[in-house]
């Protein structure tokens, strides 16, 4: 991971993001949505009619207790310290979901950590499930983007908390594209991928305007479309695998390919 990220922030990130699942049963699809690309330290505050559209909430992310006053870089702080992983010193900029009409869902949330000297330290995913649960895996990837790390969350009611996670996330490129993807790995094979791809332009209040216009409501239509693919999965007779206790919070995967859970 050898770029520090150039792109302007804030910005709006029209997305196209797909999913595909490969046994035991196939299931695909994709569709558009919106997400946002921040420096955690400077929160975008859209003018006030536009504020229903995009609202920032530090409480939104990480699985402490909101304490008042908090800002985003002191939860994510708060998280990191408590997993027994050093802060970063230089800047965070996340791609991340706003709440809109005071809702909020964000099923995968990536925050790109650099050193004060701008070189990259470690990317920290946030993975939320729609049972209100919350977990990180914190990765060091490789000069292209590449990490590893097994997966240790309960995210879907069909698939097993086993496998491997191989991981693309780049940091976003000077022209603002941005390309995110997760392999579920199992067996030998791939049961399981998801990607995410767009481009980030500058939070204008015409382009706030015309993503609503784009994919309006977008978290409260993401989580209702996962619903709606996870009731056909289940009249489909896949099995329903029983949710475990989430204990640990956090998943750390070293550059060596060394594991840890905390």
């Amino acid at each position: 991971m050898s770029n520090s990220i150039s792109c302007p922030t804030p910005a709006v990130v029209a997305t196209r993001i797909s999913h595909t699942r490969t046994t035991p049963i196939r299931h695909a699809f994709v569709y558009r949505s919106a997400s946002w690309l921040i420096d955690i330290d400077h929160l975008p505050v859209p003018a006030k009619p536009l504020r229903p559209f995009a609202r920032f909430d530090p409480a939104d992310h990480f699985p402490e207790t909101p304490a008042a006053g908090q800002t985003l870089r002191d939860r994510l702080t708060g998280h990191l310290t408590s997993a027994g992983v050093s802060p970063p010193a230089g800047h965070v900029v996340a791609l991340l979901s706003p709440r809109v009409a005071g809702y909020v869902f964000n099923p995968l949330s990536v925050f790109w950590c650099h050193h004060p000297d701008g070189t990259p330290a470690y990317v920290v995913a946030e993975v939320h499930n729609t049972y209100g649960e919350r977990h990180t895996y914190i990765v060091a990837p490789d000069d292209d983007g590449h990490a590893q790390v097994d997966k240790e969350f309960y995210v879907s009611p069909f698939n097993e908390v086993n496998g491997t996670y191989r991981l693309r996330m780049p940091p976003p490129t000077a022209d603002g594209r941005i390309t995110v993807s997760v392999t579920l790995e199992r067996d030998g094979h791939d049961p399981f991928v998801a990607a995410l791809s767009g481009r980030a332009r500058p939070a204008r209040t015409a382009t706030i305007l015309a993503t609503q216009l784009r994919t309006p409501l977008a978290p409260l239509v993401v989580a209702a479309r996962i619903r709606w693919h996870g009731i056909r999965l289940w009249l489909g007779h896949l099995p329903v695998i029983r949710r475990p206790d989430h204990s640990h919070v956090t998943t750390i995967s070293t550059a060596s390919g060394r594991k840890e859970r905390r």
